[in-house]
């Protein structure tokens, strides 16, 4: 399809980016064709009236787990068994395709036009990111890891990361995935608040430095790059020496950390949206235990601080929301930026600079997506409101284009009690 994008205000995705009026942007099937004075005849294209409207790129969100609904939790569920018992049948396995794939859409419904996927269900995530690629169901790009790799008692362990016995068993788990088609490798080097037993210990070691070494080394030679779970200092540390490509989450870092991010090209993952309720909320909403509480205010105060430290010495940090953690959903990415903005004091234009073109940088597609310029894929959002004056414009998506699909006032369904309750932390 050919299509005319007039009378809107433009938000190109770049970090100086100021609102643009009087252009049109043209789309010749999913690529931005030109981008070009108002005024001019335009033949051949159907006109697309934004009505003063913000067009931008879509968001990214770098860190999701398709197969959560972030739906709140009275305690804790026993996910392996979950696992399991879904797997266990043919019916079980089909609706969790089913899942995953409705989840994949509702991120697109909400503006989000790209995901990269850090922990799955088996190969769900790459079969579902293909058909979206093939035009048999509606999504969007998705780079997947499929399953992390984990260990024995680690972070997510039989859930969307298989527990690796030994260095090998892990090599061997890259090479897996390798076969399923992933775009990049998932580790999960240290625990995590859902799984801290004992306060102060929800970033402790799990994973072996040599069994990091090795999954890094296998990977790059298969030219994957290395995503970590990192909660803790310690964890940050291991991860950056021994080849870790992306720190997820992070903890505070010291003048040694800096130094390592910054020899190995390595980046940092920001995610403040899955440990904000454990920290913040009172326990009787979030059902948090006084554990879980103490350890959420411990991660959330290291992920804030971390990524303060990383802009201060140039690091580049990206934005995800750890979608599937309880109080997170898929159609909540916009929070995260919000957070981004109120917590580490970044202005709201570096804040939607960070989640579309920094983004795409640092996943290595921003030749194709990530901003609003002439050859790449016409992947673009529509908002009312301005959201370099206020980041909840993004709350509500008037218009999704991606594909070459235009989506007209997109709707998802909606938790009440999930945004009654983080709207008070805006």
């Amino acid at each position: 399809m050919e299509y005319a994008l007039v009378n809107g205000i433009i938000l190109n995705g770049h970090e100086n980016m100021t609102p643009q009026k009087g252009k049109v942007i043209l789309i010749e099937n999913d690529r931005i064709k030109d981008i070009r004075p108002e005024g001019e005849v335009l033949s051949g294209y159907q006109r697309i009236d934004l009505h003063g409207q913000y067009v931008m790129p879509g968001l990214i969100n770098m860190h999701v787990h398709l197969a959560g609904n972030g739906k709140p939790q009275k305690k804790q569920r026993d996910n392996k068994k979950l696992v399991n018992m879904i797997f266990a049948t043919h019916l079980g396995t089909a609706a969790a395709y089913q899942l995953v794939s409705r989840y994949a859409e509702y991120e697109l419904l909400s503006g989000v036009t790209t995901i990269r996927t850090v922990g799955g269900l088996r190969d769900i995530d790459t079969r579902v990111r293909d058909e979206i690629n093939h035009g048999v169901r509606i999504g969007p790009r998705i780079l997947a890891a499929n399953e992390g790799i984990t260990v024995p008692g680690g972070h997510m362990a039989g859930s969307v990361a298989i527990a690796a016995e030994s260095i090998d068993e892990a090599v061997r788990m890259v090479r897996k995935r390798a076969g399923q088609g992933v775009d990049l490798i998932k580790i999960m080097v240290t625990g995590g608040v859902m799984d801290a037993k004992e306060k102060g210990v929800p970033g402790e070691m799990k994973m072996d430095p040599a069994m990091i070494k090795a999954v890094c080394e296998e990977a790059h030679r298969l030219g994957f790059k290395v995503a970590a779970h990192v909660e803790s200092s310690a964890g940050v540390k291991a991860a950056l020496e021994n080849g870790v490509d992306s720190i997820e989450h992070g903890a505070v870092l010291d003048d040694e950390m800096v130094r390592l991010f910054k020899e190995n090209g390595s980046f940092l993952i920001t995610t403040l949206s899955p440990a904000l309720p454990y920290a913040l909320f009172d326990r009787s909403v979030s059902n948090a235990s006084e554990v879980e509480q103490y350890n959420g205010k411990v991660v959330f105060d290291g992920i804030v601080e971390c990524s303060k430290q990383a802009l201060a010495n140039g690091i580049p940090v990206g934005l995800g929301n750890d979608v599937g953690c309880p109080w997170v959903s898929q159609y909540d990415f916009w929070r995260e930026l919000v957070y981004f903005h109120k917590y580490v004091g970044v202005s709201n234009a570096f804040a939607l600079y960070t989640a579309t073109l920094r983004n795409a940088q640092l996943a290595g597609i921003a030749d194709s997506t990530g901003s609003i310029d002439k050859g790449k894929c016409a992947e673009l959002i529509v908002t009312k409101e301005n959201p370099l004056d206020n980041l909840q414009a993004l709350r509500n998506i008037s218009m999704v284009i991606k594909d070459g699909n235009v989506i007209r006032d997109p709707k998802v369904r909606r938790r009440k009690i999930v945004d009654e309750e983080l709207d008070k932390f805006l």
